[in-house]
C-alpha cells in the first residue's frame, strides 16, 4: 500500500484506521499513551502516524532533520502491533496540509473509514485550518482528546463548519503532562528527561546531541 511502511496489511473489511500526526520533535511516551488510548476506545484496527516535515502553521520553527525524526518515529513505535508509519507526507511535496493527508489516504483505502485525531485546541482552532469543510467531510470521525482548560464553543464552531458536531467523538485519557517542547526545554537546560521517552529515542538523543543549547 502507498505510503505505508512494511508492516500494513489490507485485511479485506471495513477498517477503523486512526489517523496521528506531528513533527514528533521528539516522540514521547505522552504519544504512546495517547494513541493506544485513542486505539482501545474507539476500536481502531490500525493507527497510521503520519510524520509532518515541515507543519504549514511552524514555518519559522527550528526542527530537527527529517532522517533523525523518522528514526526516533521508527523506534518508539517499533513493537506496537497497531501503530503504522505512514510516509504520506514525507514522499510529497509541502505544503502539508491535513486535508491533502486526509484524501490521499481516504483514496488509498476507499473501503475504510478515515478517524482523525487531534487535541482540544486544535478542534477550537479549526476553523482556521486550510479548507476546513473539505477536511471534516473527508473525515469518517473526528477523534478529540480533551485538555484541560480548553473550551470549545460548539455554536461557534457549527456555524463555521456545518455537520462538524456528528463528526467528534470525545476522548478521555490519563492526563500526561508531557510535551516534546518540554522535553527540548528540559534537555537545553542541562534536566533530567530520561524516564519522559522510550529508551531508543533517549539514545539517538544522546547520540545525535539533539536539542542542547547552540545545536
Amino acid at each position: 500500500m502507498a505510503g505505508l511502511e512494511e508492516g500494513f496489511e489490507q485485511k479485506g473489511k471495513r477498517m477503523r484506521i486512526g489517523i496521528f500526526g506531528g513533527t514528533f520533535d521528539p516522540p514521547h511516551l505522552g504519544h504512546l499513551i495517547l494513541a493506544e488510548e485513542v486505539r482501545e476506545q474507539l476500536t481502531l484496527d490500525q493507527i497510521l502516524w503520519v510524520l509532518t516535515p515541515i507543519p504549514p502553521h511552524k514555518p519559522n520553527r527550528k526542527i530537527t532533520p527529517l532522517d533523525i525524526r523518522l528514526s526516533m518515529l521508527k523506534a518508539t513505535i517499533d513493537n506496537g502491533p497497531n501503530f503504522i508509519l505512514s510516509r504520506v507526507e514525507i514522499d510529497r511535496n509541502p505544503p502539508y496540509y491535513a486535508v491533502d493527508t486526509v484524501r490521499i489516504l481516504k483514496e488509498e483505502n476507499q473501503n475504510d473509514k478515515m478517524i482523525y485525531i487531534m487535541g482540544e485546541d486544535s478542534l477550537r482552532d479549526l476553523p482556521t485550518w486550510h479548507q476546513p469543510r473539505i477536511f471534516v467531510s473527508l473525515c469518517s470521525e473526528i477523534a478529540v482528546v480533551k485538555r484541560p482548560k480548553v473550551f470549545v464553543d460548539f455554536d461557534v464552531l457549527e456555524r463555521s463548519i456545518p455537520g462538524i458536531t456528528k463528526k467528534v467523538i470525545f476522548v478521555e485519557t490519563p492526563l500526561v503532562e508531557i510535551s516534546s517542547s518540554s522535553i527540548r526545554e528540559r534537555v537545553s537546560k542541562g534536566r533530567t528527561y530520561r524516564y519522559f521517552l522510550p529508551n531508543k529515542v533517549y539514545e539517538l538523543i544522546k547520540e545525535h546531541k539533539l536539542y542542547r543549547k547552540g545545536n
